[in-house]
């Protein structure tokens, strides 16, 4: 699948307008976002792309903080020499697991070790979003526990609750880089309890989950929260990432009024990762 790279130029503009750009991108489409000198990169599958959607953004936001922009077309590709060279170092959370890829040689030891071969799937554990699910991950009794887990990337999630003894997971993405990404690391690891679909809540059926995992952008969460609490069993945990600290108390409001209750968040620059028990 081709991606479609915009570079929005903000230089001199304050710190929240280019999160609200990015908050805004985020609802036509855009998936990932990285900050840059001059403002941040987004970018959205092509087949989502519209220009016209861009251009009418912009006129509204401008408020001459937007320099310029332009774009280019990512070609679908092994994104493996990319990261190697600009992105992927091998990563510990909480001093207790090590996220590495295969070509990686100098790297720490753990107690629990996580290989995974970067694509254009997200999740490698550098990201904030990534890396603070694993720290509440880390810190739940979830050995024996059956885990679903929404945007599932590179896997990494479903990888380590599986390393931390879970029972049956379930991991889905609706792109077929993560699809693969997922199965191909899986088994990289050694996972054999992983079962993993390409799509989205639709493929949910009547099996129900201890633990519900989504490291998704803030519009699909709360369009999808219903779908996950109904197949959330009772004490069961919702985990979500993917948004930034002024979307929590929409994000909160949406999952209260499902009938979830707050049991706390993480932050790290801006971005939050935060529980709701059923």
């Amino acid at each position: 699948m081709n991606y479609i790279k915009i570079i929005i130029n903000t230089a001199g503009s304050p710190e929240w307008f280019n999160e609200l750009m990015m908050s805004e991108l985020g609802g036509i489409g855009f998936e990932s976002f990285m900050e840059t000198e001059n403002g941040f990169e987004a970018f959205i599958p092509e087949k989502d792309f519209s220009e016209k959607d861009i251009l009418k953004l912009i006129s509204i936001q401008k408020k001459g903080f937007i320099k310029n922009w332009e774009k280019e077309t990512i070609k679908d590709q092994n994104w493996n020499e990319v990261w190697e060279k600009n992105y992927f170092r091998p990563l510990v959370i909480k001093d207790k697991c090590l996220v590495r890829a295969p070509f990686h040689t100098d790297y720490p030891q753990c107690e629990y070790e996580i290989i995974i071969e970067p694509n254009m799937a997200f999740g490698t554990g550098n990201h904030e979003t990534t890396s603070m699910m694993m720290e509440l991950l880390l810190d739940e009794p979830i050995s024996g526990k059956s885990v679903l887990d929404m945007g599932c990337g590179t896997g990494i999630l479903s990888i380590l609750s599986s390393k931390l003894g879970a029972g049956l997971i379930t991991a889905i993405d609706i792109d077929e880089w993560s699809y693969k990404g997922t199965k191909e690391n899986a088994s990289l690891n050694n996972i054999s309890n992983i079962e993993t679909f390409q799509g989205n809540v639709s493929l949910l059926g009547v099996r129900n989950y201890n633990y519900i995992l989504a490291n998704i952008q803030r519009n699909v969460l709360l369009e999808d929260m219903e779908r996950y609490v109904s197949v959330l069993n009772p004490s069961g945990k919702l985990m979500m990432s993917g948004f930034y600290r002024t979307d929590l108390p929409v994000i909160k409001e949406k999952a209260e009024s499902l009938g979830l209750t707050d049991a706390g968040f993480l932050e790290k620059n801006k971005w939050v990762a935060c529980i709701f028990r059923k």
